[in-house]
């Protein structure tokens, strides 16, 4: 199972493994407090992708093409997220505000198989 969930929210106890997928580390958020696991840089998307997105709703479906463009170039990360939530809970955790609109959603989105035109 996969879940999303903001770096910032109080961990729970049904969180299983908890990785952030942020490319950044969340702004004031301490280690102690934020129980990563697995700091999986690799998992964001590019920077250059981050900064056209800018959480823009008008913008998710193109962002979301070309972050699953950037997603198929990195098996090995996906295959460790896959890996993981076959054994247990995978919470993947980011920092932005914005929480319908976001590369971890776009994420656990990709990572379920939602996609299967996209051979995801």
């Amino acid at each position: 199972m996969i879940r999303v969930r903001r770096a910032y929210e109080a961990p729970e106890a049904d969180d299983g493994v908890r990785i952030l997928v942020d490319r950044l580390w969340p702004r004031g958020l301490s280690k102690e407090t934020a129980r990563v696991e697995l700091w999986l840089k690799d998992a964001a998307p590019s920077d250059g992708l981050r900064r056209w997105f800018a959480h823009e709703p008008a913008k998710w479906e193109e962002f979301r093409q070309r972050y699953f463009a950037e997603l198929e170039r990195k098996p090995d990360t996906l295959a460790m997220i896959r890996r993981r939530a076959a054994e247990e809970t995978v919470t993947l955790l980011f920092g932005a505000k914005e929480t319908r609109f976001n590369h971890a959603v776009a994420l656990a989105d990709y990572l379920a198989g939602r996609f299967s035109d996209r051979g995801v």
